[in-house]
């Protein structure tokens, strides 16, 4: 059993046992052991309590006699008030004298099990030491909050520190000067060392606590020096840091301070409140006591500190917790605003303070704060010197939670960063004792600004969204584990009046400017929900039922209660008590939007080929005869055109329904394509129709509308249940002028329940709505045509492979070689390229690729790194060694079929005769190689592979780079699938060489002009080679970018050639200034969107500046990503969510396009787009495009797999007008890690996939933070020339491309942010190793760049989750790892390691990426607006350099050209940036947008050449 440590008693408590031992009051034995367990009961061991506990129970249930329970206690006390530690833990030996207990104890055990955490490093216990060594600024406290105490009977008071003080060691004389033995080291106990190590003890302790009586309870504080002298360094205290018991401060503590003493003539309160430089009153009055209330004054040059005489805040629950706090000052009258000590009568020991109140904000920054005691009111000026530093905290932390809710209030959508790129940019005001807000500023008040900002909430409607439940205010709640609740709880603290924040103006959301159709699609869709609600009596808010919150009783006075039937109201409102609205609870409705963690999720398989859900039907007793005739036969199949059932005719192309045998299912709604009878009945062929419920649209789809899809069955003509009316409603010849006109959303009356209408086919996998497809039934197929059958043929065909052209070859008897196969729509010839995927072959030689090793240590110091633990797997955020191998390439060198027995080819099964090319990275080089060559450059082989035609994933073209008649860029700008060679690879030899002829292209060989590798001037596409068609040229759409910001989508769909910007909306300016630059020929309206299309729909021709505003019919593609981070805190539907939505951005955005009826519509967004509220928001968007009749889909793409270092998920919905074709998703170009590849969406329980084929695959590798930016030159924290040189040439393919071809020897924005002293030193001690992160800090003291230091994180509580360390050292750091709830007292700040972080690591993945470094061979997380250590993508730090990473550096990790420019401050760009789209991700759409257009053109095209021919033919004939 370990040895207990001694006791910390206070002076006045050691000296009130002492009177109690000598019996001065004369009490009773029963009363003396009870004051004494009242005195002590705090300082006792958490065994010893227990046992009183214990013994207390048992007396009161009669086991033991209150005589028997007396001389208990009694012994309890004295092992425990006398206890000396000994040589052994097991060994207790009594050190009481005269009757006395000093609680001192000798040199004692120091085991392995406990905590070191109050030692310091050698090198910073030096700087200690030494007088000169500069103190650290400002001289901070912990703000600390006792727990509740029972307190003596009488008020026990401050003893004077005025006084004559004893030394040090004068409290220690009874400390044994003797050998002992430390965990089994035996140390000398010579006198003379031991006299050696009290001067250095007392020297040492002196300098840290200074001279008073008040630290007589540190003499474990002593022990601990003197035992650290003598024993191993790793041998740890049994107990935590010494805290003084009644303002929890750290009695080791180099910030703690004591006061100084009373001024000169200082009066006591009653005397003090009777000076006539205060008295308001002539000498014959009253004075003070006849006051109805409090009087009131000021005071000045004051310092609070508590009955032990440290200097202590008052604001963290001290006061609450019933702890005594004085102060002293100057007391001036109420009307004297002058803050110096003049006309002011000095008063000492005012108090003890009963509440502590905010007056408001006295006409701008500054916060009026107040104390009461039993006697006045006292407003505070200004604070002593030695007290300042305490006092600007407390102004700090009001100013800061004032800041934060005025900017969430009026910026409710913002994200954490967002906040803290507020507080950091705003200056102080002036009169107050700080200089600058940072992010530690923010987490050491969180505690008290989420409280200000439940104050705030508690005032607003009931239907109004709390700022509580607000993206920033959660991350914030969870990265400082903030306890809700606590503020409304019943306490002893009155703040009186709350501090002062003016609500916005505004009260709501902003109006926004719709087309009537977009407004009753919403209207209509809401108003049912909300009826429902109040069908179903509301939805009943639960309670957690935890939270001080819940537990307190409704207040029977807010307008909620007023209503309730107990409090005598009408019960209707069915509201929650204002006062007690649970906090957590909001919180946890508003985290069932959090966004998707990247890369957690696997992605999923496609699904196999889709099956029908089968239809469980009823049959009919209706009589059925044939119309007519039979007018086919075959086989025993006689087909029909008409059929009778109950004397209704029903033909071929009729729709009739067919009845399900569970009633509550609609009626089955299906196409006659085919009437027949054979042996066993009569039947028909149902096309089936889909109803809108069933589809991605569910509850918000119209119910009389009906979608073609791809299911059909042969049914007997007795399940039919009648006849119904479908009809087509085909698009108006003036549709495109429609737009904004349309205002009814019925598109048919129903009156007998028999009436639809279809306009579009549905592919349910991928959720695309798209024109139904134009099948001619041949003449004499018309009986029996199906175009759910034909669809499905038409697919099983493309997917099989087929082969033509036979080669006659009597040399090969096995097999029959062929010219040509197809498959998937492509053909391939000898001589093409194809994709493969990448376990189709393995080369002969074994790639040098990165080794998946072992990142964690296990030899760690956990004295030195606490936190290494926490580090449980290898995985490391970022990396790319998951990230599958690209497609493999190969060369057709013969398409064959083996031969069977009997001589004929087995056509089933077609195989090719492959060459395989290597990529540099399949070479013996290894990943190396790669990096510096092209994506897209291959080596030749002669190595060969057979494989089966149904694994080739697509056509490529592979040129020899000689044979060029171009460049090699120019050839490459030409189209994704193109890739050249300029040697061969040998494998046996591991050597390169020069490509045999047979290597070189047939049709080029001889043509070129030896430009191999030569850089052309212009990055634009070239005209094909001769032997590629030429396609026609694809006119550039005019476009409108909506929310433009800087212009990263409008960027890549230019670069993609296929838009052409002439008009922008950008609220910002600074982004708006951005596009601006960089498209100089576009018009940028900065100016709300609902204003401009107010204007527009009014019949405005230019906006208030004169710009033209563009009119409908100008609008070709209309693109933009409308913010709706709003959605995410609406947890019911009622009328303030209703006005929240149908008054958002994105219904603004869809009447943008209702009026202006663009060709393509591209709305973008984050992922979680798609899964607001149940997928609320993406169904009625969807809902609005059909009705408008719009072809749409959505889907979800990673920007990973297009060419950027980032994993970013988007969620895009793309439209295109009738008569265009709706684009499909671009096939990824490059792998991806699969962590960051889940890319399917649940909607209602139904899976949905994007429709592209490839998977996870990629045409090429992925690209590296090497790739991107390792060419760029080093820069420091806050560096902030915004033009320097390259300093070098570009490395990678990457960087060749981003750079541009036209020679920029300036580098423009490699700047970054320049972050705080505290930051920037944790950056410093962040490991450079690939997956370092908080968790690999030291946890030690440094000296900051602003002269001041850091702390030593301590570690104070046990951890029930992790245990302790391998030394036996405590992991908690505060009283919640135990299992019980937090103690505000427990924080700590201005330490190396941040104290949030393993505060609530347990709860958040122990915060895995903040304070990350970025991996070399990895990828960025997705970027952010702005770069912050613990934001919510942490890993931002350089992979090299002790920083954040630059602008330059996210905009490269983003996909912008170095030449795009953008605008404002560092702060500005950064947001700019994260807040784009990746240029390479809309490039990637645009070129899928192009090839619509294309298609369209040629079909136009190929119309026109058909008609010319029958002219002609007319002609001639």
């Amino acid at each position: 059993m370990p040895a207990n440590t001694s006791l910390s008693l206070p002076v006045d408590v050691r000296k009130r046992l002492e009177v109690l031992e000598k019996d001065e009051d004369g009490i009773s034995d029963e009363d003396l052991v009870k004051e004494k367990v009242e005195l002590v009961q705090d300082f006792l061991h958490a065994d010893a309590q227990d046992q009183l506990s214990s013994l207390k129970a048992k007396m009161k249930s009669s086991e033991i006699s209150m005589d028997g329970y007396l001389s208990k206690v009694k012994a309890l006390l004295g092992r425990e008030l006398c206890v000396e530690n000994g040589s052994h833990g097991d060994v207790v030996e009594q050190n009481c004298k005269n009757g006395k207990t000093n609680g001192s104890a000798a040199n004692g055990d120091s085991h392995k099990e406990e905590d070191d955490d109050g030692i310091m490093d050698t090198k910073e216990a030096d700087a200690m030491k030494s007088p000169s060594a500069p103190k650290g600024k400002g001289g901070r406290k912990i703000k600390s909050d006792s727990e509740p105490k029972k307190s003596p009977g009488s008020r026990v008071t401050r003893n004077s520190v005025s006084g004559k003080q004893p030394t040090i060691l004068s409290m220690f004389s009874k400390v044994q000067k003797c050998k002992s033995e430390v965990n089994g080291v035996v140390t000398n106990g010579k006198v003379e060392e031991q006299d050696k190590i009290e001067r250095d003890m007392e020297e040492e302790v002196i300098l840290l606590f200074g001279t008073c009586e008040a630290y007589s309870c540190t003499h474990a504080v002593i022990i601990l020096v003197q035992s650290c002298r003598v024993t191993d360094a790793h041998l740890l205290f049994q107990t935590p840091p010494p805290k003084c018991p009644d303002c929890r401060q750290y009695l080791d503590d180099s910030d703690l301070k004591l006061f100084q003493g009373d001024p000169d003539n200082a009066l006591d309160e009653p005397e003090m409140l009777t000076d006539e430089r205060l008295s308001l009153f002539d000498s014959n009055e009253d004075g003070f006591e006849n006051y109805e209330e409090l009087p009131q004054h000021k005071i000045t040059n004051f310092c609070v500190y508590d009955k032990h005489g440290h200097l202590c805040p008052f604001d963290s629950g001290l006061i609450e917790k019933n702890v005594e706090l004085y102060f002293s000052c100057a007391v001036k009258p109420i009307y004297d605003d002058n803050p110096c000590m003049d006309g002011g009568v000095p008063a000492k020991k005012l108090g003890p303070i009963n509440a502590w109140w905010i007056t408001g904000f006295d006409g701008g920054e500054k916060a009026l704060i107040g104390f009461t005691t039993a006697f006045a009111d006292y407003i505070l000026m200004d604070p002593r010197e030695e007290y300042a530093p305490i006092f600007a905290v407390m102004q700090e932390k009001i100013y800061m939670s004032k800041m934060v809710v005025e900017f969430l209030q009026k910026n409710p959508d913002v994200s954490y960063e967002d906040l803290l790129n507020k507080i950091e940019t705003t200056v102080p005001p002036a009169g107050l004792n700080f200089n600058r807000f940072t992010e530690d500023t923010l987490l050491r008040h969180a505690q008290f600004v989420v409280e200000q900002v439940e104050s705030y909430d508690e005032a607003g409607d009931s239907d109004e969204q709390p700022i509580i439940v607000t993206p920033c205010m959660r991350d914030l709640i969870k990265l400082a584990g903030v306890t809700l609740g606590k503020r409304r709880a019943a306490r002893r603290q009155a703040i009186r009046h709350p501090t002062k924040i003016e609500k916005d103006s505004k009260g709501g959301p902003t109006r926004a400017t719709t087309t009537k159709l977009v407004y009753k699609i919403f209207d209509t869709f809401f108003s049912d929900q909300i009826d429902q609600n109040e069908k179903d009596g509301g939805i009943k808010r639960q309670r957690c039922g935890v939270c001080e919150v819940c537990l307190v009783p409704d207040c029977g006075k807010c307008t909620a209660c007023k209503d309730m039937i107990k409090f005598g109201g009408s019960g209707r409102s069915k509201q929650a008590c204002q006062k007690r609205r649970c906090p957590n609870l909001a919180v946890k409705e508003a985290e069932d939007d959090e966004n998707i963690e990247e890369e957690e999720l696997l992605p999923v398989k496609a699904p196999s080929k889709k099956v029908s859900k089968a239809k469980t039907k009823k049959q009919s007793n209706g009589k059925l005869t044939w119309v007519g005739d039979s007018i086919k036969t075959e086989g025993k199949k006689q087909y029909y055109m008409k059929v009778c059932m109950d004397n209704e005719v029903l033909e071929v192309g009729d729709c009739v329904s067919v009845s399900s045998d569970d009633p509550s299912i609609l009626l089955y709604l299906a196409r006659i394509t085919s009437l027949w009878e054979d042996n066993n009945g009569k039947w028909f062929h149902a096309h089936w129709f889909c109803r809108g419920t069933d589809t991605v649209l569910g509850e918000s789809s119209d119910p009389l509308e009906l979608f073609l899809v791809e299911d059909c069955e042969d049914m007997q003509l007795s399940y039919i249940e009648g006849k119904v009316n479908v009809m087509y409603k085909a698009p108006s010849d003036n549709w495109f002028m429609e737009g904004g006109m349309v205002e009814d959303i019925k598109v048919i009356d129903d009156d007998n329940g028999k009436n639809f209408f279809y306009q579009l086919w549905y592919e349910g996998d991928c959720a695309r709505f798209e024109t139904p497809p134009t099948f001619t039934p041949q003449e004499d197929c018309k009986y029996n045509f199906c175009a759910s059958c034909s669809r499905a043929e038409e697919r099983e065909e493309q997917e099989t492979p087929r082969v033509f052209e036979p080669i006659k070859a009597e040399d090969h008897d096995s097999k029959a070689l062929y010219v040509l196969a197809c498959l998937k729509g492509e053909q391939f010839r000898v001589g093409d390229n194809c994709y493969l995927p990448p376990d189709a072959y393995n080369f002969s030689v074994k790639a040098a690729s990165p080794v998946k090793r072992p990142h964690r240590k296990e030899d760690v110091d956990e004295e030195l790194y606490p936190e290494y633990y926490r580090k449980h797997s290898d995985y490391i955020k970022g990396s790319n060694l998951d990230a599958p191998e690209p497609f493999r390439v190969g060369r057709i060198k013969e398409i064959f079929c083996n031969r069977r027995s009997n001589g004929k080819a087995d056509v089933s099964e077609v195989k090719l005769r492959l060459y395989k090319f290597y990529r540099p990275e399949n070479t013996h080089k290894g990943a190396k190689a790669g990096y510096h060559t092209d994506i897209n450059q291959l080596y030749w082989s002669d190595e060969e592979v057979t494989v089966n035609m149904s694994e080739v994933l697509g056509r490529c073209r592979v040129e020899y780079g000689e044979d060029l008649n171009e460049t090699v860029q120019d050839f490459s700008s030409g189209g994704p699938d193109r890739f050249y060679f300029l040697e061969a690879y040998n494998a046996k030899s591991k050597s390169f060489e020069d490509p045999p002829n047979h290597a070189r292209s047939a049709v080029n060989k001889g043509k070129g002009k030896g430009k191999g590798k030569g850089k052309g001037k212009s990055s634009s596409a070239q005209e094909p080679p001769d032997q590629e068609p030429q396609d026609p040229k694809v006119p550039k759409l005019r476009t409108l970018d909506v929310f433009s910001g800087c212009g990263g989508l409008s960027e890549g769909f230019h670069q993609a050639g296929i838009a052409e910007t002439l008009w922008a909306i950008e609220m910002w300016d600074p982004a708006a200034q951005a596009f601006r630059l960089n498209n100089p020929g576009t018009t940028v309206f900065t100016e709300d969107c609902n204003v401009l299309l107010k204007l527009v729909m009014s019949g405005e021709k230019t906006n208030s500046l004169g710009q033209r505003l563009p009119q409908k019919g100008d609008v070709e593609m209309l693109c933009g990503g409308p913010p709706c981070q709003g959605f995410s805190g609406m947890n019911r539907f009622n009328s303030r969510t209703y006005s929240k939505f149908k008054n958002s951005l994105v219904v603004s955005y869809l009447s943008y396009c209702d009026y202006y009826r663009p060709k393509f519509f591209l709305l973008e967004n984050v992922r979680n787009f798609v899964s607001f509220k149940s997928s609320m928001v993406l169904k009625l968007t969807l809902r609005c495009l059909v009705r408008m009749g719009y072809q749409c889909t959505f889907g979800v793409l990673q920007a990973g797999q297009y060419g950027v270092a980032q994993t970013r998920r988007r969620a895009i919905i793309l439209a295109a007008a009738p008569g265009e074709k709706l684009p499909r998703y671009p096939e990824p170009l490059h792998v991806f890690a699969p962590r960051a590849c889940s890319l399917n969406v649940v909607v209602d329980d139904k899976k949905y996939f994007s429709n592209v084929t490839r998977g996870n695959g990629g045409v090429y590798r992925t690209i590296t933070v090497r790739d991107t930016m390792s060419d760029l030159p080093e820069i420091r924290n806050g560096a902030s020339a915004l033009e320097i040189s390259y300093n070098g040439e570009p490395q990678s393919w990457f960087q060749r491309q981003i750079r541009g071809t036209q020679y920029q020897p300036i580098l423009k924005d490699h700047i970054c942010k320049d972050l705080s002293a505290l930051v920037a030193a944790r950056m410093r001690h962040i490991p450079l190793a690939p997956g370092s992160d908080w968790r690999d800090l030291p946890n030690i003291e440094v000296r900051l760049r602003d002269g001041t230091s850091s702390k030593k994180l301590r570690y104070t509580h046990p951890d029930k989750k992790n245990g302790r360390s391998s030394s036996g050292a405590l992991r908690g750091v505060c009283t919640c790892s135990g299992g019980v709830p937090c103690d505000p007292a427990d924080r700590q700040f201005n330490t190396l390691i941040p104290w949030c972080l393993p505060h609530t690591g347990n709860r958040h993945n122990h915060w895995a990426g903040l304070y990350g470094r970025l991996e070399w061979d990895g990828f960025f997380s997705t970027t952010v607006t702005n770069p912050e250590p613990m934001g919510k993508q942490g890993r931002v730090l350089h992979p090299e350099q002790h920083r954040v990473v630059s602008v330059r550096e996210c905009a490269r990790s983003q996909g912008f050209p170095d030449t795009y420019r953008f605008f404002g401050n560092v702060l500005d760009k950064h947001r700019q940036v994260g807040n784009a789209v990746p240029p390479p991700l809309s490039r990637a759409i645009g070129l899928e947008i192009k090839k619509c257009v294309l298609e369209r053109i040629k079909e136009h095209d190929d119309t026109n050449e058909k008609e010319n021919g029958k002219q002609e033919k007319m002609v001639s004939d």
